[in-house]
């Protein structure tokens, strides 16, 4: 059966060295601390970087299932204890791909072109927000579910889900002042939680066509709802 290595174990797998210059560059000058320092950064960062581009292409390859620390340590020639040390576990390794992709869609969110990105009408914002967070969760589903379904409850408290919740709670608010914005958010995101969107798209069988189209109406429910609410207290 398959362990995570204790702290000690990794400490010992690739020497106890943490981010080792890369073949072929010159020794650090330990006389010169602060140089050093910047070498190592630099370091790390091509380390980092080779790592996720590892763990990447074994992903695309295998499945976050089959693929083991030791084996993208190989592919992105660094020591297995570097990997555990930057990224903690498979979960943390696999949250680091997830982060990257996030922070990619919250550029185009934020700066991209409309609809999804500024200066269109609420009502059009909301359903390519919805459109693209769509295509996110279909392209990322398995490693989502494996970070989601590690901690009940841990998809509700993850940086990028409070900053799509703010997102839809203040285009729901533009669109329609008085709406109880928070709640409906909280509604119009629920499909998209990773083990509902696998149940609908794997196991029902739905397509993402039909899950986008469906995500669109319900923005139109949710717009129409005060009004619906008022008509009903005026007939009662």
């Amino acid at each position: 059966m398959h362990r995570e290595p204790s702290p000690i174990e990794i400490a010992c797998l690739d020497g106890g060295v943490d981010d080792l210059p890369t073949v072929g560059q010159p020794a650090l000058d330990r006389s010169l601390p602060m140089a050093a320092t910047v070498v190592e950064r630099r370091d790390a960062m091509r380390n980092r970087e080779r790592v996720l581009a590892a763990a990447q292409r074994l992903l695309s390859q295998s499945g976050v299932e089959a693929v083991e620390i030791r084996e993208v340590a190989r592919v992105a020639q660094v020591g297995v204890g570097t990997v555990y040390r930057r990224f903690g576990d498979k979960a943390g390794l696999c949250a680091a791909l997830i982060d990257e992709r996030e922070r990619e869609f919250q550029e185009r969110l934020l700066t991209g072109a409309a609809p999804l990105g500024p200066g269109a009408p609420p009502r059009e914002r909301l359903i390519a927000f919805l459109h693209a967070l769509t295509d996110v969760i279909d392209e990322n589903l398995p490693l989502l579910r494996l970070l989601q379904g590690a901690t009940p409850g841990k998809r509700f408290h993850v940086g990028a889900y409070r900053a799509w919740r703010l997102h839809v709670t203040v285009l729901l608010e533009d669109a329609v002042p008085g709406i109880d914005a928070a709640w409906y958010a909280e509604l119009l995101l629920s499909p998209l939680a990773a083990d509902l969107y696998h149940h609908q798209r794997h196991e029902l069988g739905m397509a993402p066509e039909r899950l986008r189209r469906n995500l669109a109406d319900a923005v139109d429910v949710v717009l129409r709802a005060p009004a619906a609410r008022d008509s009903r207290h005026g007939q009662a």
